[in-house]
């Protein structure tokens, strides 16, 4: 069985598959920029590899009449030849707000044979929030909130988020008009539906505002929206064709897994697809622990979704650890790591955790009740008392998550 660093070796070598640097750097060394005679080239980046992105990006272009730079606090420092602005994820913040007006400013500087140059990765849609008329950034981030809790795919959210933006949902390209946009995509969403990757700036929209009212009535949240919100999702949207853009995947989830597989003799992918509500996901890899046939090194790619109930702290990969580790309590022989690619998870600095079958009795001997800790969603404070947390701090990159298992036998 692989040791806990050795794990941790093996997450690095996923994360590291999604170098934002490399992927760009690989794009338009192969398919350079093209600019018209007499165009402008604009280049945006936003999500949380979009200082890493823009940083590659830049040696490879022809001096861009302007850049900027969205991304997270954590990952956010200056750069030569670029305006880099911080702003907040999960939940927007006033300096989101600004970085889409700021955004807003330099489109509507574009003409005819200029080129937009956008860079896109995973919280792009928390990063710049351009909250459409007659919704407050209160309101957007109340909204974003109910999301979070609600158990929700990143798809579904997407898909409300987008009507609620001036930029997502192909709005980006509705402000870069007359200008030709093209963008690298790094994908943090399963399945790579680049609709749902920051919310599709350069892409049409997942659903029509019909189908996201139905959406939110059947989860039960349209009543508990902002009025603001849901006077939005009730106007009619813009029905004129949305200008074309130029669209490539540069890197994803399913990169990574490939790679941690190649690195790692004797590992397989078991799953590309480790989706839905947490508590699913957790029975998936207890099942698979307990139908033995080790020793085997079982990789896993997806995102989960945990529907809050308490009030502690943790985000999905903890969670998916505890409750793995209750669930197999006292039993040896396994080990299972599951991480975001980011570094964060939820608003905690761990990037998820490393557990075993006796994470629980460290629970114990420190003074915590798992149960109560787990019914609490305080999967952080729970897996801190183990010491079984895994942190790596932010990576500068975000391809979803990622998740080890290890069995003996």
């Amino acid at each position: 069985m692989l040791t806990r660093a050795q794990m941790i070796g093996l997450f690095r070598t996923g994360v590291d598959a999604a170098d934002p640097r490399a992927a760009v750097h690989d794009a338009l060394t192969a398919t350079p920029l093209h600019v018209p005679q007499g165009g402008r080239v604009y280049a945006l980046a936003i999500g949380k590899a979009a200082h890493a992105m823009m940083a590659a990006a830049l040696p490879l272009l022809p001096k861009p009449e302007a850049a900027i730079v969205v991304t997270n606090y954590e990952n956010a420092a200056p750069m030569d030849g670029a305006r880099v602005m911080a702003a907040g994820h999960p939940v927007p913040d006033e300096n989101g707000l600004q970085a889409g007006l700021a955004i807003q400013k330099i489109l509507a500087r574009t003409r005819k044979n200029d080129v937009v140059l956008v860079l896109v990765s995973g919280g792009g849609s928390a990063l710049v929030p351009a909250p459409v008329t007659g919704l407050s950034l209160s309101d957007k981030a109340q909204v974003n909130d109910l999301l979070l809790g609600a158990g929700l795919d990143i798809g579904a959210m997407n898909a409300i988020r987008q009507h609620l933006s001036r930029m997502k949902g192909g709005g980006l390209l509705r402000m870069a008009a007359p200008a030709t946009v093209q963008a690298l995509i790094l994908s943090d969403v399963i399945g790579d539906d680049l609709r749902a990757i920051a919310s599709g700036p350069t892409v049409a929209p997942i659903a029509t505002r019909d189908e996201v009212r139905a959406l939110l009535a059947s989860s039960g949240l349209w009543e508990r929206l902002p009025p603001a919100a849901r006077d939005a999702l009730n106007r009619k949207g813009d029905t004129t064709p949305l200008p074309d853009a130029q669209n490539r995947l540069i890197g994803s989830n399913r990169i990574s897994l490939a790679a941690m597989a190649r690195a790692c003799e004797g590992a397989e992918i078991a799953s590309d697809k480790l989706i839905g509500d947490v508590s699913a996901a957790a029975a998936q890899i207890v099942e698979t622990v307990r139908q033995g046939g080790g020793p085997r090194i079982a990789l896993f790619g997806g995102e989960t979704t945990v529907r809050l109930a308490g009030t502690g702290r943790g985000g999905r990969n903890q969670e998916l650890a505890l409750r793995v580790a209750c669930d197999l309590d006292g039993l040896a022989g396994w080990r299972f790591l599951s991480g975001g690619t980011d570094g964060r998870d939820g608003p905690t600095d761990a990037a998820g955790a490393v557990v075993d079958g006796d994470t629980l009795g460290r629970i114990r001997a420190a003074g915590g009740d798992p149960a109560a800790l787990l019914a609490n969603n305080d999967s952080y404070h729970a897996l801190q008392l183990a010491g079984d947390l895994l942190v790596t701090g932010a990576t500068g990159t975000n391809v979803a998550d990622l998740q080890i298992l290890c069995i003996d036998a």
